[in-house]
């Protein structure tokens, strides 16, 4: 459903989160190994995703990725739309890019309520509370 930036951008938090919650800051290869992804595209990842404000990370012994504890929690789609925007949550069923209320596809009306409840669940759940799960 989601793009692979935003799956693997999605899991590294969420692992983080619960490293972070055990007293532990990971390294890139850790999350990489762990997450299931390729090193050198979960490295962009992260330092992406620290550019965005949304991690912080220290270089050295000691050193790792984290959580800011003074910033509120990060909702999923919070991050959907940093990676990939917010066409999963407005765009079409089809992929078309005419389709309104006026001129709808065939799958419009019950599309509808499938991004709401996407938007619902991805509003109301954050890294912290998933990795807490």
């Amino acid at each position: 459903m989601f793009s692979k930036e935003t799956e693997y951008a999605l899991r590294g938090l969420v692992y983080i989160q619960t490293q972070n919650i055990l007293g532990n800051r990971p390294g890139t290869d850790e999350i990489a190994r762990e997450i299931e992804a390729p090193r050198f595209y979960t490295a962009k990842i992260l330092q992406r995703l620290v550019r965005m404000g949304f991690l912080m990370s220290l270089k050295g012994k000691g050193g790792g990725f984290f959580f800011d504890k003074k910033k509120p929690e990060l909702t999923i789609k919070e991050l959907i739309l940093a990676t990939e925007g917010d066409k999963i949550l407005t765009g079409c069923g089809f992929g078309l890019n005419n389709c309104t209320p006026d001129r709808p596809c065939k799958l419009h009306e019950q599309y509808i309520l499938i991004r709401e409840d996407i938007d619902k669940l991805v509003s109301s759940e954050t890294i912290q509370s998933l990795a807490k799960k």
